[in-house]
């Protein structure tokens, strides 16, 4: 008990005196303290709040304790009463603000993972367009030039010269489509109005539209269904749908080779299904098809046109807003890419 008579000076070296024991009971536990945190460095931040917690409450109560001589007079057991109770509410609240932090800390570096991924895809994606752009513009450009300049005169290789612009002015316009609309998807200002499409419309009306480029390159587009589904849906959109996966099929298909299209319902989901004779995708690839800009490696055909690595992005994100799914595995000679669309209401 302290003398209320007592003055500040015997006081003060009243506590200088008990100040080495002190120190000796407390730091043993703090240094305790420390080789636990160190052994739990890679445990949960939780805990390690807890411990943090804990550390300084215990070596608190064992200073007191020793110093009083282990006397449990009114005053340290009131003492003791008090660093419980503070311990039954720090504790908790050590415990909540570790998970807390712990959650921000996961949320804020999977925000900077997937900041780093759209920023080396959009620098990606800058890249092959860049490359893409450039070359049919050379191509119009260097045509018109032969046009203008009269090196080209004949109405036969004018006529050549005219459709060739044309095939390329509309190659052109088709990668500002792609663009268009893989931004409206990437910024989520796409807004489709559903509602009961026949699969088999769709998929009719986008094959006649790929029968065109399926002749130059003797490709072979067979088409078969257990059952003609209804989805729910927006008509253009699955028609893109459709459009991209095949197109994406036949450019990687050699000559002579076979792409099938498949329908089917499993379960609440109908099933659309894609094969191609690609020769395959790596494993290590196959997660990332659906990634913008993505052509993959050499594994695939040899020489085929790849376009701007934009299709199968806009597929992934045009099944996603139809609250569908769309995935990607080697099947055989090629590749299948699936698609599972809801079906509509009956």
């Amino acid at each position: 008990m302290v003398d209320p008579n007592e003055t500040v000076g015997q006081m003060l070296a009243h506590a200088l005196h008990i100040l080495p024991y002190a120190l000796a009971l407390v730091l043993p536990v703090v240094l305790l303290g420390a080789l636990v945190l160190h052994l739990l460095r890679n445990g949960s931040l939780s805990t390690t709040m807890t411990v943090l917690v804990l550390v300084p409450v215990a070596a608190l109560i064992t200073g007191v304790v020793g110093v009083s001589g282990f006397m449990f007079t009114t005053m340290l057991t009131t003492t003791l009463l008090v660093c419980l109770l503070v311990t039954l509410v720090t504790v908790p609240v050590a415990v909540y603000l570790g998970r807390r932090i712990a959650a921000r800390s996961v949320w804020e570096r999977e925000a900077r993972d997937r900041e780093r991924a759209a920023e080396a895809s959009r620098r990606e994606l800058v890249a092959w367009i860049s490359h893409d752009l450039r070359t049919p513009l050379a191509g119009i450009q260097a045509m018109a030039e032969a046009l203008a300049d009269g090196v080209v005169s004949t109405p036969t290789d004018v006529s050549g010269y005219a459709q060739r612009i044309g095939g390329e002015t509309r190659r052109l316009s088709a990668m500002v489509d792609d663009l268009f609309e893989l931004s409206r998807i990437t910024a989520g200002a796409l807004r489709l109005t559903l509602s009961a499409v026949p699969l088999q419309d769709v998929v009719s009306d986008a094959l006649a539209a790929q029968v065109p480029m399926a002749e130059r390159k003797r490709v072979r587009v067979l088409t078969s269904a257990h059952e003609w589904p209804v989805v729910l849906g927006s008509d253009p959109e699955l028609a893109r749908v459709v459009c991209n996966l095949v197109s994406n099929a036949i450019r990687h298909t050699p000559p002579d080779g076979t792409v099938a299209v498949q329908i089917g319902v499993e379960g609440s989901h109908a099933l659309l299904a894609v094969e191609d004779a690609c020769g395959g995708i790596p494993e290590s690839e196959l997660t990332r098809v659906f990634d913008v800009a993505f052509r993959g490696s050499a594994a695939r055909t040899p020489g085929a046109h790849t376009g701007g690595g934009l299709g199968l992005a806009i597929a992934k994100g045009l099944v996603e807003a139809h609250h569908g799914a769309i995935a990607a595995s080697n099947h055989g000679p090629g590749c299948r890419f699936e698609v599972r669309l809801p079906l509509a209401a009956r």
